[in-house]
């Protein structure tokens, strides 16, 4: 036994190193001992951050049905990972560990998703090699693991379609299905802390993975324990081309169709908008078409730096008032209508918005997703689309956890309002249902069909989705990408914006005529971090507790019935099975409710809370009883939010150790 090994062992004796550690020490160290690796367990031994080997080694960075996501530089950066400094501070290599985003894990993940794609072709009877597109965000090793998936893939035997640099998330999913690939992969955390990364992975669809694909690449990925292989001989490798200029003008092409009325453009053409892509892949897209559409714009410009320390803000969410705050402060310099913001791989759209005092105020991803949905299911009736002799064929679709204003609004209409588990693939897994049921002969050409002819097709033969999306600020109005759509989300929203300037009213004005008209809707969502092992361990304390022992009561309500999404069977509105996952829906006898839920991406448990108000059957609130309902219903829902907060110390204190 060496040195190392025997103060390790020592280490898991005395307490202090988790065994499932020592163990994922030894499999790293083992597999193809690189210097660095060997060197940061050392360095990491020798001054007893245990801790620090805990979280890195505790487990192995499980694939899951959205990829990888984990750190890529450790609370701790050893010296041999520093190694020569970098451009913004970055240390030379990424975090060593087998529960870190490293090329041990990218290396593991290409080799089972081309293994999964090449078995799923050869049972199709599919001829020739799969297609894979590759894209990357603007984080620290995005360009790297980028590259590397390219390599480990080709020597595997896969075509790859690599961006020449960074794109956003949304571009990804249009390009798989432009490109007529199997599958395609996005390195990015999307809006998580500057140390994060991710490996987030399509299929041939264009949407995340969903069964079966899900659970035949999770095992070809976690079957694997080395990143090492043998590449494929010469003649049997993948080729590798590379995207730009004529990828993103496709995209934008198809972009420019969400405009529904250009003449609500022309019309508001003093409307005054402020962009940050918040040091993301934003700008490549928005920028150019925000101009091509006729809006006039202004953007941060030390925001516009693709850096990946995200260095103006504390977190580049854009749901935080922090990361928007340079753009509210420009906006109020410059007297700006809007301001618009995405997160680094945009895929996700935040706004602020100009009240009738002048000040800037921030809209939720509940309110931001209505006014779409209200501004298109409105103008696409007003325009003769939607009727209601083909009502029943056009489609809303929401998480669960998104507000049931977006409901209210669809069935006013007479739409489907279908509701899905937390998660776009979900949202992407309907738009394949829907395009899977038009004729073959559409089918066959359907991806290359002007958006007019697509349109036609769903609302003849299938179902017409209109817009759809999540309170956790992603959007999209059209199947052509599989995912939330920042860039998209931004040309509907600004459509959005200029129908209210057309009208001499501020977007919260436009708001508050929805909320007279369907009722008054509101939604507070909260969440609560546990980071590292000790953290995970006591998620899932709660996440057993709730399950074990709902509330009856809460807040002083009595809850008037509980749904188990891990548990119970649930269908759709379509009749679809709802697939099971850890979230409690806790319905109050006042009316109001809330769900709770583990995050999938980020070391959260996270909690939606939801109350309404609506006015008497076939009349509108008048603007004193709006604003009445407005305090009331706050005031329920930061009473809950107190309770909630309360109640899970209680569950951690009952269930510790």
């Amino acid at each position: 036994m060496t040195d190392l090994s025997a103060q390790i062992q020592q280490a898991v004796q005395a307490g202090k190193l988790r065994e499932s550690s020592a163990k994922n020490i030894a499999l790293l160290l083992g597999a193809r001992p690189h210097p660095v690796a060997h060197a940061s367990v050392t360095e990491l031994v020798n001054s007893g951050a245990w801790s620090e080997l805990d979280d890195r080694f505790y487990k192995t960075l499980a694939f899951g049905t959205g990829g990888l996501r984990g750190r890529t530089i450790g609370k701790i950066i050893t010296n041999a990972e520093r190694g020569t400094p970098q451009a913004l501070e970055r240390p030379e290599f990424s975090c060593v560990g087998t529960n870190a985003m490293n090329a041990f894990n990218i290396s593991r993940a290409t080799q089972g998703l081309v293994a999964h794609l090449r078995d799923w072709m050869k049972t199709s009877g599919l001829p020739g090699r799969p297609k894979l597109v590759v894209a990357h965000d603007t984080r620290f090793f995005s360009r790297e693991f980028a590259e590397l998936t390219a390599r480990v893939a080709t020597e595997n035997g896969c075509d790859v379609c690599l961006f020449e640099g960074p794109r956003s998330t949304p571009q990804l999913s249009f390009s798989v299905r432009e490109q007529n690939a199997q599958g395609g992969v996005v390195i990015t955390a999307s809006h998580n802390p500057p140390h994060d990364n991710g490996f987030k992975v399509y299929f041939g669809d264009g949407a995340q993975v969903v069964e079966p694909h899900a659970s035949g690449i999770i095992a070809r990925v976690n079957a694997i324990t080395s990143d090492a292989y043998e590449p494929l001989p010469a003649d049997q490798r993948g080729q590798i081309t590379i995207l730009g200029g004529d990828n993103d003008e496709a995209y934008m092409d198809r972009l420019a169709t969400l405009v529904l009325d250009p003449a609500v453009i022309r019309a508001a053409s003093d409307l005054r908008i402020v962009f940050t892509s918040i040091h993301g892949t934003g700008g490549t897209i928005i920028q150019p078409m925000l101009r091509r559409l006729g809006f006039a714009f202004t953007t941060v410009p030390e925001q516009e730096e693709q850096d990946s320390r995200f260095p103006t803000v504390q977190s580049p969410n854009p749901e935080n008032a922090e990361a928007l705050s340079r753009a509210i402060a420009l906006a109020q310099a410059d007297g700006a209508d809007l301001v618009i913001a995405t997160d680094p791989d945009c895929d996700r759209m935040g706004v602020a918005v100009r009240t009738r005092s002048g000040k800037m105020e921030l809209f939720t991803g509940n309110q931001i997703g209505s006014l779409m949905a209200a501004y298109r299911i409105g103008k696409l009736s007003e325009q003769g689309v939607l009727t209601p002799a083909n009502a029943a064929r056009c489609v809303v679709i929401k998480t669960l956890v998104t507000t049931d204003l977006q409901k209210a609004i669809a069935e006013r209409h007479g739409l489907r309002c279908v509701e899905t588990l937390t998660g776009f693939k979900y949202i992407g897994e309907k738009l394949g249902k829907y395009e899977a049921a038009l004729p073959e002969n559409i089918r066959a050409s359907y991806r290359t069909l002007p958006e007019a002819d697509t349109r036609t097709a769903r609302l003849a033969h299938s179902s017409y989705y209109v817009c759809g999306g999540e309170e956790s600020y992603g959007y999209s109005a059209a199947d052509f990408v599989r995912d939330k759509d920042g860039n998209g989300a931004a040309v509907v929203f600004a459509e959005v914006a200029a129908h209210a300037k057309a009208r001499g009213l501020t977007l919260g004005e436009l708001l508050d005529e929805v909320y007279a008209d369907y009722g008054y809707y509101s939604e507070k969502n909260g969440s609560l971090t546990f980071e590292g092992a000790e953290g995970a361990a006591k998620i899932q304390r709660l996440v057993d507790s709730y399950a074990a022992h709902p509330p009856a009561t809460a807040e002083d309500s009595p809850v008037s019935g509980v749904r188990n999404f891990a548990r119970e069977d649930f269908v759709d509105v379509e009749g679809d099975p709802i697939p099971k996952e850890n979230m409690l829906m806790v319905d109050l006898a006042d009316g109001r409710r809330f769900a709770v839920r583990p995050s999938g991406t980020e070391p959260k448990i996270k909690f939606y809370l939801y109350a309404k108000r609506l006015p008497q059957e076939g009349v509108h609130f008048t603007p004193e009883q709006l604003a009445a309902a407005k305090g009331e219903v706050q005031s329920s829902l930061e009473a809950l939010w107190q309770w909630i907060q309360a109640d899970v110390q209680t569950r951690l204190s009952s269930t510790s150790a």
